[in-house]
């Protein structure tokens, strides 16, 4: 059974295996696959049809070369400009979605500390959010096991783009985050020499340039 590219992705997300699309913008290969690289639309551009060989009358026109695989390409998603909230009429406005308890986020790390990691919040479920919320990884509440020899460092770095969960609506400038759960964590990180890297295992992401690996609080591919 095949299956068809998602219209939107997530960072980390499978698009689908290098044997049939070629890699464009906003994606990258692990182990002959393609991922996205960045939360946006998906497009699948098909390659352009070269033209074949003049038929001879004489002479059996030769076969074609293998044909080009499509490329599939990832374009960031843009927040729409404020003058589109709401109608020309001026009567209906668009709701602003606030993250609740028991959703699924999407953060991007901003700065750490030895208890905590600060993140703006950037996606609720499967909405981009107009604004950026404040959020809070506690130490206590990065793992379910082992709590008491997690450090955040070794967690989380800032730039690191993080899937978790809303576990309170805290105080009045941070929501409480979680990833302790197996999916949970960060799904996208960059090394220190400034290059996408790609999980290894549950702890630790691996520079495809260098080699080095780095060590992270690794969400399971969904």
């Amino acid at each position: 059974m095949t299956t068809s590219a998602p219209t939107l992705a997530i960072p980390g997300q499978l698009l689908g295996p290098a044997s049939k699309y070629q890699p464009g913008p906003g994606t990258h290969l692990h182990e002959s696959n393609l991922y996205s690289s960045l939360l946006g639309q998906v497009h699948i551009t098909q390659p352009a049809r070269a033209p074949g060989p003049a038929k001879r009358l004489t002479k059996i026109t030769p076969a074609p070369a293998p044909a080009e695989l499509p490329t599939i390409s990832v374009a960031p998603v843009r927040a729409p400009s404020s003058g589109s909230a709401a109608t020309s009429g001026g009567s209906t406005k668009k709701r602003e979605v606030l993250p609740e308890v028991g959703n699924v986020v999407l953060c991007r790390v901003i700065r750490i500390t030895p208890r905590q990691a600060v993140v703006a919040i950037l996606v609720c479920g499967d909405t981009v959010l107009d604004a950026e919320w404040q959020g809070l990884i506690r130490v206590q509440d990065v793992r379910a096991t082992e709590k008491d020899r997690v450090k955040i460092y070794e967690s989380f770095r800032p730039g690191d783009i993080v899937r978790a969960e809303v576990i309170s609506l805290g105080d009045q400038a941070n929501y409480y985050l979680s990833t302790a759960r197996n999916e949970l964590g960060v799904i996208l990180a960059t090394s220190e020499a400034g290059n996408t890297m790609y999980p290894v295992n549950w702890k630790e992401y691996r520079d495809p340039e260098t080699g080095l690996t780095e060590l992270r609080k690794v969400a399971k591919p969904y």
